[in-house]
């Protein structure tokens, strides 16, 4: 990879409804930490990463009470209503702190799982790409799509299918630009490749580790806390 920087966003201003827990799934506990802790220190251990910006909600009682044990620079912004406005707000922030135009890997807050070798891989297969790309798993599992009531119409082929995943890793510029036209324009996006996408930007989906995954409900937090166990071994 070449001298230029690296930074990572960490949108984390949700509520997380479907947990059904007394906080956001991101400040809940596993393995001793709370989970964005846990995320954050796969981001902040990673040495190609000059820093992090995280969005976090207004009002959030749970962010000032984190300690964070790394050199790695971790900034604080306040989130939007949505994931795009969060990491628009991000970064904005990283604009403002940098003259450069960095690559930047938006990481979703709820997993901790990440690994360095998956980091390493975008890093390497990205790096002289015009647009950037993201991380993602083949779906090898058999599709169905249904009617309203459930009933199956079709058995969609998986040739090409991917499940999205995160870090997505772009330059902050062409991010920022393709997210706020977005906004401009009223897109929905649940992703920041959707935002390049509509900006007409075709990003490269690089496989990764399928125990990268996205705590979501409750039973998810065991799963996470068995990969990072299995992790310890080698990221």
């Amino acid at each position: 990879m070449s001298s230029q920087q690296i930074w990572a966003v960490v949108p984390a201003a949700g509520i997380g409804t479907r947990m059904l827990a007394d906080r956001p799934k991101q400040y809940l506990q596993l393995d001793g930490k709370t989970v964005i802790e846990q995320t954050l220190q796969r981001l902040t251990s990673h040495p190609k990463i000059q820093g992090v910006i995280v969005s976090i909600a207004q009002d959030d009682p749970w962010w000032p009470a984190l300690a964070f044990n790394s050199d790695t620079v971790i900034h604080s912004v306040i989130g939007g209503e949505t994931r795009a406005d969060s990491v628009l707000n991000a970064l904005t922030e990283l604009a403002s702190i940098t003259e450069d135009d960095p690559w930047v890997l938006v990481h979703d807050a709820a997993r901790p799982c990440l690994r360095h070798q998956d980091i390493d891989q975008m890093l390497t297969l990205l790096e002289g790409h015009t647009v950037g790309g993201i991380l993602g798993i083949p779906v090898n599992d058999t599709v169905k799509r249904t009617n309203n009531h459930n009933e199956i119409v079709e058995t969609v082929t998986r040739d090409h299918l991917w499940r999205a995943s995160t870090p997505q890793m772009f330059h902050l510029q062409a991010l920022k630009s393709a997210l706020s036209t977005a906004k401009q324009q009223g897109d929905v996006v649940t992703d920041e490749a959707s935002a390049m996408e509509l900006a007409g930007l075709q990003p490269m989906m690089v496989e990764g580790h399928a125990d990268n995954i996205k705590i979501t409900v409750s039973q998810d937090l065991a799963l996470a806390s068995l990969y990072l166990q299995q992790q310890k071994v080698k990221l």
